[in-house]
């Protein structure tokens, strides 16, 4: 995949859940926003406190993010 600023050629990866390409680096997937498996997003079930279902994924195209608290996980952008 190429950055879409630069278009440097950037390492990508299939998105378990719907196949599209995402950075290597990418914690959720920028399209559907499954978890891709890194390690900062490996939680036990009681330290999980959102539902996949009902996640918001980062208004910024570019973003892999999801909001919490106001806030992306990924950017840190503040979210109304």
């Amino acid at each position: 995949m190429k950055c879409p600023f630069c278009e440097k050629e950037i390492p990508g990866v299939s998105c378990p859940q719907c196949e599209a390409i995402n950075p290597e680096s990418a914690n959720y997937c920028m399209e559907c926003g499954t978890f891709m498996g890194g390690e900062s997003g490996k939680m036990t079930e009681d330290e999980n406190e959102f539902s996949i279902e009902d996640r918001v994924l980062c208004p910024d195209g570019t973003c892999t993010g999801i909001i919490i608290d106001g806030r992306c996980s990924e950017c840190g952008k503040k979210v109304e």
